[in-house]
C-alpha cells in the first residue's frame, strides 16, 4: 500500500475498539493457552516492558513495518523475532516513554520522530515473566535504521501488503527452550517465522488494520 494512503487512513484506527485477547488467542500456541488458564499472574510480580510497532515509508514509498531479530544469548527470547522495545527502567516516565526510548536504542530512530497512534492490548509472556505493553507508531519519512550491536542481530522490514495477505498466516512446527516439536500458528514475513507473543500482538494490529484499509 502506498504510504500516503496509509497515512490518510491510519487516524481512523484511534476510534476502533481493541480486539484484545480474542485476537491474541488466534495466534496463541496451545501450550500458552493451557499455561494461562489457571495462572495467578499478579502473584508472580511480573516485570514490565514497552514495545513499538512502527510503520513508515519504505522503498517506492510503500508502507513498511519494522521488526527485529534478537541476538543469540542465554535466555528464552534468544534469536527470536520481535518488535523494538524493552524493559522499563526506573527513570522512564511511563510505558510509552519506555517503548520510544528502547526503539531509539535498538534501531536508531529518534523517539521524537515517532508519532504514537494507538495503545494496544498488553500481553503477559510466561517464559520471561513480563507484562508487555505494545503501541503503534508512525514515521513520516523513510528512516535510517541502525541495529543496536549488543541486542539486535538484524532489522527486518516487512511490507504491509505481505503482512495483510491471508497467505502470511501459517502453521509451523518448532522447538524452543521450554517445548519440543510443537505446532504453532504464526506469520511468515520476509522469510521469517514470527510466532508467540509477537505473533499475537501482530494479529491484533492486523485485525484492526483490516477494518480501515
Amino acid at each position: 500500500m502506498d504510504f500516503q494512503e496509509f497515512k490518510n487512513r491510519i487516524p481512523n484506527i484511534k476510534n476502533l475498539a481493541l480486539p484484545g485477547e480474542q485476537a491474541h488467542q488466534k495466534l496463541a500456541p496451545l501450550i500458552r493457552i493451557r499455561e494461562l488458564e489457571d495462572m495467578d499472574i499478579d502473584s508472580k510480580k511480573p516485570n514490565k516492558a514497552g514495545v513499538m510497532a512502527v510503520f513508515y515509508p519504505g522503498k517506492e514509498f510503500k508502507t513498511n513495518l519494522v521488526l527485529i531479530l534478537r541476538k543469540s544469548y542465554q535466555g528464552v527470547h534468544s534469536n527470536q523475532i520481535g518488535f523494538p522495545g524493552g524493559r522499563v527502567e526506573d527513570f522512564d516516565k511511563n510505558l510509552k516513554y519506555t517503548a520510544l526510548r528502547e526503539t531509539e536504542e535498538e534501531i536508531g530512530v529518534p523517539r521524537n520522530e515517532i508519532k504514537v497512534i494507538k495503545k494496544l492490548t498488553r500481553l503477559y509472556i510466561p517464559p520471561s515473566n513480563f507484562w508487555v505493553q505494545p503501541y503503534m507508531g508512525l514515521l513520516e519519512n523513510t528512516p535510517i535504521m541502525v541495529p543496536q550491536e549488543s541486542e539486535v542481530e538484524k532489522i527486518i522490514e516487512v511490507d504491509l501488503d505481505q503482512f495483510m495477505d491471508q497467505k502470511s498466516l501459517v502453521q509451523q512446527k518448532l522447538s524452543t527452550t521450554y517445548a519440543k516439536n510443537i505446532e504453532v500458528p504464526a506469520f511468515l514475513l520476509e522469510g521469517h517465522i514470527v510466532w508467540g507473543a509477537t505473533g499475537m500482538m501482530l494479529n491484533e494490529i492486523r485485525e484492526m488494520l483490516g477494518k480501515i484499509l
